[in-house]
Formats: structure tokens, sequence, C-alpha cells
């Protein structure tokens, strides 16, 4: 499906090239097949999210994706002037369903990632988590004189607290400075995040269901978030926004050399299979032009020994 989706940036960015303004585009029949307009059960909604619902279908709220695909525009719009004006970007998605598309979409456009928990202060009180950076970086290096004379036992708490600290800041480890924007999943599991953009003035953007109140969020985009094929999906959009607004190119993956050589492998079968039934056919007809001529020689036998017969009655 993303396959798609980046084919369809190519096509649009020939369409609009002549504006100079990228406009990344994505279908309404492509987020419906991901599954993007399925809501929470009616009993767990926010009343303030009623503009973003279309109806009501066996107890699931339907969200409206013409005002989804438009909300996305405007969150394209959003970011690729922060991107072009020099700004980065920091991906949100600590649900379980989220981490590894976040992290690949966010490795993919060379922006920072937060996957794992989300720790308090990590906008807010950033000079604390610049610290906790630069002693991992320092345990990260095996030849620092931290290592030097220490026991067994010291190392081992060494490389847990090492392991610790990579796997919390190993999306945000060359940070230099505060992101400029902050796209997210799912607006309630990233709260915190949100409220420490919004006190520093960090435009806010993310995928936010019917049990969100979308007025928390700069730039909401309704959506289902606790779908993958929906998280992936939206998440890759605004990677491909990001590149095409830095001067790169969306990737369209291309056959692989095994599909290739499968490809090869069925057309010498077919050739094979045509081959073996002209030679069939050919068999069958050359028995056919054989029995002729078998009958013919037959006659010609009966026929010599019917006239030396009736030489010898002759004779006789």
């Amino acid at each position: 499906m993303v396959n798609r989706v980046h084919v369809k940036n190519s096509n649009s960015r020939k369409d609009k090239g002549k504006n100079k303004k990228f406009m990344n585009h994505l279908t309404v029949e492509e987020l419906i097949k991901a599954g993007a307009h399925f809501g929470h059960p009616t009993h767990r909604w926010n009343p303030n999210y009623k503009n973003y619902i279309s109806m009501k279908k066996n107890g699931v709220y339907i969200i409206d994706m013409e005002q989804t695909s438009q909300c996305m525009i405007k969150a394209s719009e959003e970011l690729t002037k922060i991107v072009r004006n020099g700004g980065n970007v920091l991906f949100v998605g600590t649900k379980k369903q989220a981490k590894d598309a976040v992290q690949q979409a966010a490795d993919r456009c060379s922006m920072y990632y937060i996957v794992e928990r989300w720790l308090g202060g990590t906008l807010t009180n950033y000079g604390t988590i610049k610290k906790s950076i630069k002693r991992l970086l320092i345990l990260e290096k095996e030849s620092s004189d931290i290592y030097t004379n220490l026991t067994k036992k010291e190392l081992s708490m060494l490389e847990r607290e090492r392991m610790k600290l990579a796997d919390l800041h190993r999306g945000i480890k060359d940070m230099k400075h505060l992101p400029a924007a902050l796209f997210f999943i799912d607006g309630i599991h990233e709260r915190i995040a949100i409220s420490e953009a919004k006190i520093l003035g960090i435009p806010t953007i993310g995928i936010v269901d019917s049990n969100t109140d979308p007025r928390d969020i700069d730039f909401p985009i309704p959506a289902n978030d606790d779908s993958m094929k929906t998280i992936g999906l939206i998440v890759n959009y605004i990677a491909d926004t990001i590149i095409e607004a830095t001067g790169g190119t969306a990737q369209v993956d291309e056959p692989m050399d095994s599909d290739i050589i499968s490809a090869d492998k069925e057309e010498t079968e077919i050739v094979g299979e045509s081959v073996l039934e002209e030679s069939t056919e050919l068999e069958t007809t050359s028995d056919t032009e054989k029995e002729p001529k078998e009958k013919l020689e037959l006659i010609s036998e009966d026929e010599k020994v019917s006239e030396d017969v009736l030489e010898e009655n002759q004779e006789k």
C-alpha cells in the first residue's frame, strides 16, 4: 500500500512542479482500505470530536475521511514550511502498534523519534535530558577512563546503565536543540508530550481517534489510531512530506531479483509446455501419415499375390 502512495507522490510532483509547492496526496479509498475510518464505540467518545464523525454503525462511530484528507493536507503544508526553514520534527509513538512504523519512518526522513517510554521533562527540562545523553556517550566509549580499575560487578552495573540509557535516548541521541514540531500517534497516550509542547509553543501534529479532544492539538488528523495499517500509511505520508520538503524524492520499491528469476522460470515453463504440445502434435500427425502408407503397401502385396495365383491357374 505504501508503494502505491509513493507512486502517487511522484506523479503529483510532476503535475504540480510548476507551482514549486509540495502537495502530498492520499485518496479516500486508500484510507478506507487501511481501516482509518473506524472510530471507538459510541460510549467511548469525546463530544468535541463530533465534527469529524460522519455516522454511527453497529455501535461504532465512522470517521469522515474527506475531513481526514483535508487535515492531512494542512498538516503537510505546515510541516513543509517548518522543514524548509531548517526545523526538525520529533516523532513520538510509544504505543505498541506504532513503534516499528514510527522508527522506520523517522529513520527514512532523518528525523528524531521516541518509541520507548516518554520521560517527563523531555522538552520542558531538556537540559537534564542532555546531561543524560552526555552520560550515554561517555558510557559508549570503550576507551573511556570511567572503565579503568573497576571490578566485574561495577562493570556490569555500568553496562546495565548504558543499555537502559541507550533504549531511552536512541532516537534523540543526536538532537542538539528542541524540535520545531511534534508528530505523535494517539493524543491520549501521548498527552504528556503534547502538554510539554504546548507549554513551549511547539506546534503539535498527530493522529487522533474519536475518544480524543482535537482542540488540544494544533493540526489533528482524525483517523483510527489503533490500526497498524492506518498508522503506517499516515506516518509514511508524513515522512514523504518531509523528504520532499528537504529536496529528496520518495523511494519506490523496485522488483527484487528473486521476483525476476521466478518470472523467468514461469516463462520458461510456459515455453517448455508449448514445445511439448507442438512435439506431441507432430508425432500424432506423423503417425496418421504413416497409417495410409502402410495400408497402401498391404494392398500392393495383396495384388501381387492375386496376380501370381492367376498365372498359376492359367499354366494349369
